[in-house]
């Protein structure tokens, strides 16, 4: 009696476990639906009129949720990556709300769009009252089907003088003195007048105290260069990518101290070794900062 028992109970047990694994694959298959049924999912790259002639770049994120809610996350004309906690889709049209971060103004940042032949467009209203309108199209994913083959180094600062470089605004304020290039104070970007994809970069800097600035990555990701010393890792202190990607650890010496960066950058995978130990290794960066 105690064996067949015993039989009983696994057969039970058995069929408890095939209609459980039953019920995972019709989970699964509807959520498989819902995932497929909301084309508004992915990576969009944002284009806003801010009028004159002028555009910024913006950029947006949508992802599942749990088994219906959208969120995602957004990066507004200035600021780092924000969390959306819901995208609302109604047929065609797209509404999310953010707080504000950078942006003067008590409201909430809305966007109210439509997506329409796989092109998203609509009107985003600022914190501050202004409305302006954007473009979007799906964010290319810059896969490479195979390892890069690199070029010979070359150096993109003279030691001299600003020849390969670009001011951003009119009123440069960037110098050369004593081979280095410099920045007296705060003011324009300064661009390389040679464009590069995929590329291993070496950097040498120095900054004095309270200082915050960066390099940007083909003048869309930018890697933090600021007074951090002795803080915790985050992706707004040096050796972030910012807003999205956090260092395994915080090596900024402190201010006045030579610095380095080496960073290899193939498609949207980065690797950063600053000074010395790889702090970020093979991540990829979801999107503009």
């Amino acid at each position: 009696m105690k064996n067949v028992y015993s039989s009983s109970i696994c057969n039970i047990c058995s069929l408890k476990l095939f209609v459980a694994f039953s019920l995972l694959l019709v989970f699964y298959n509807g959520l498989k639906a819902q995932t497929n049924s909301q084309p508004i999912i992915g990576h969009w790259d944002l284009t806003v009129d801010m009028g004159n002639n002028q555009t910024a770049p913006s950029w947006l994120e949508v992802k599942l949720s749990g088994i219906k809610t959208l969120a995602g996350h957004f990066v507004s004309i200035e600021g780092s990556a924000r969390p959306v906690s819901e995208v609302k889709v109604d047929g065609q049209k797209i509404t999310f709300n953010i707080p504000p971060q950078w942006e003067l103004g008590p409201n909430y940042l809305v966007c109210e769009g439509s997506l329409e032949n796989d092109k998203l467009s609509g009107v985003i209203t600022y914190p501050n009252g202004k409305q302006h309108s954007f473009t979007g199209e799906r964010a290319p994913s810059l896969v490479r089907e195979g390892p890069p083959v690199w070029s010979e180094p070359i150096s993109i600062f003279n030691g001299q003088n600003l020849d390969g470089w670009i001011a951003q605004k009119p009123d440069n304020q960037w110098i050369v003195e004593n081979g280095m290039l410099k920045s007296p104070k705060s003011g324009s970007n300064l661009l390389t007048a040679q464009k590069f994809h995929d590329f291993k970069l070496h950097v040498e800097f120095r900054f004095p105290a309270g200082s915050n600035s960066g390099v940007y990555l083909r003048g869309r990701y930018e890697l933090q260069i600021v007074d951090s010393y002795g803080q915790k890792p985050s992706s707004i202190y040096l050796g972030g990518i910012y807003g999205f990607l956090t260092p395994n650890e915080n090596v900024a010496k402190k201010p006045g101290e030579w610095q380095m960066y080496d960073i290899t950058l193939v498609g949207r995978r980065i690797t950063v070794e600053a000074n010395g130990k790889t702090i970020i290794c093979d991540q990829i960066i979801p999107g503009i900062t």
